[in-house]
This record gives C-alpha cells, sequence and structure tokens, in this order.
C-alpha cells in the first residue's frame, strides 16, 4: 500500500500547476487526504485536505485564494491545483491518506517557482 505524488516541476512566476497524490493498495476513498509542503530546512506546513464522500475540503488560509483541493475516488487520486504561484511556493510538496490511526504518506514531489 502506498501514495506517491506527481506533478511538479520548475515554473515562471504567475504559472499554474496540478499535483497528484495516486493511491494504490488500499481502499483510498475511506482516507482523509492531507498535502504539506516542506522547504529545506524546515518543518511540514498544512497546506489543504479533504475528507471522504463529502466531507469538505479544507485550505490553509495562506493559500486559499490561489489552491484548491479536489479528489477522485475512481481513479485513487487526490489533487492539489495551484494558481498564480508565487517564489515562496517553491517546497517539495507531500500528501498522506489517513483514515483513524492508518497513515500512508510519499516521498513527495519538487516545485520550483522561478521569475
Amino acid at each position: 500500500a502506498q501514495v506517491e505524488e506527481s506533478g511538479g516541476g520548475s515554473v515562471r512566476l504567475g504559472a499554474s500547476l496540478r499535483l497528484s497524490c495516486v493511491a494504490s493498495g488500499f481502499n483510498f476513498d475511506q482516507y482523509r487526504v492531507t498535502w504539506f509542503r516542506q522547504v529545506q530546512g524546515g518543518g511540514r506546513v498544512y497546506v489543504a485536505s479533504i475528507g471522504s464522500d463529502k466531507t469538505p475540503a479544507h485550505v490553509a488560509d495562506f493559500v486559499k485564494d490561489r489552491f484548491a483541493i479536489s479528489r477522485d475516488d475512481a481513479k485513487n487520486s487526490a489533487y492539489l491545483h495551484m494558481n498564480n504561484l508565487a517564489l515562496d511556493d517553491t517546497a517539495l510538496y507531500l500528501c498522506t491518506a489517513r483514515h483513524y490511526n492508518t497513515e500512508y504518506g510519499g516521498p513527495g514531489t519538487l516545485v520550483t517557482v522561478f521569475s
């Protein structure tokens, strides 16, 4: 069982990216998905989360006007939609899938924003 992030890359200031978190080996639709980001030498910072079924999604205040989160359980996937990227959005983006005391996390996908 695992999750794997993808979709990162080097993009120009103001660009958009969609990151994917693809799960395998477990009942993904029962798990809450959370996106974090981490800069080199720093800790993980919460970005957004989305629960199973009809549970509302939540996006951190500092990106809520630019980022959105969604999921497609038929594809065992969750997504982080990032618009108008800023230089300080440069980070390793990680997703986790959690259901009670069981959590899966991936190695992350790197986003680099340049001017």
